[in-house]
């Protein structure tokens, strides 16, 4: 089987500093991209079962020590649980100092608002990686060929060999940066937006959960429609 005489492999071997340079850094990018969007779709779907467990196994315990052991460790979602505890805890255990100043209802709300900005804010942990070699990637690729192509033109013309088969090869090699670029940027946009819809799903299930608990937290029942007739029903956890 013949080698390909203008494929990646020339391209390489003939390329000079700035060439493989950009070489490099698509491939940092590639890599990074791909890093990314392995890491951040694992942690989709630990946050998914997470959050499957917050909407059903959570409110069919019995206390809420219980409830709490259903959402396990590490997510989103126990934390926001364990946040909304501790400001309950906080509040019972300093009334005297602080009903003058902010109801039970407002310093929960305001606990379980933090914890939720800090999980967003974990949630869109890399995206900027993913959009930043989405949006650039092309425009690297297309450096590289306007690089090769313009080196290519010059050695032709010192040359004095102008036939097809001398153009074809080193123009032929620096489109490939080019091709190497959009190789690098599609993966990393297809991602980011599949990304982002995740985030963003498990962002309003995250809201849903809060006020669920901020519900329970200060009447001590969190109301949900019931099955028949669309009415509401109480499912009581015990206080903390």
């Amino acid at each position: 089987m013949e080698t390909n005489p203008y494929g990646l492999e020339s391209l390489w071997l003939q390329g000079d500093i700035v060439t493989k340079g950009v070489a490099l850094l698509l491939t940092l990018m590639s890599v990074a991209s791909w890093y990314v969007i392995v890491t951040k779709a694992m942690q989709l779907l630990r946050y998914n079962r997470a959050a499957r467990a917050a909407g059903h196994e959570f409110w069919d315990t019995t206390s809420l020590q219980d409830g709490l052991g259903t959402l396990g460790n590490g997510n989103p979602f126990a934390d926001i649980a364990q946040a909304g505890v501790g400001a309950l805890r906080h509040h019972n255990a300093h009334k005297g100092h602080l009903h003058d100043q902010l109801s039970l209802s407002d310093w929960v709300t305001l606990s379980l608002r933090q914890a939720i900005d800090e999980a967003a804010g974990k949630l869109q942990a890399g995206m900027a990686v993913l959009a930043s070699v989405g949006s650039s990637a092309p425009f690297v690729g297309l450096f590289g060929t306007v690089w090769g192509i313009y080196h290519a033109l010059v050695s032709i013309g010192t040359s004095g060999q102008t036939s097809i088969d001398k153009v074809a090869g080193p123009v032929g090699e620096a489109l490939i940066m080019t091709a190497l670029g959009l190789a690098v940027a599609i993966p990393a946009t297809f991602g980011y937006n599949a990304l982002v819809r995740g985030n963003k799903s498990v962002t309003g299930r995250l809201n849903k959960f809060g006020f669920d608990l901020h519900a329970l937290f200060v009447t001590g029942a969190r109301a949900e429609p019931s099955v028949e007739g669309g009415n509401a029903k109480l499912s009581v956890i015990g206080s903390a």
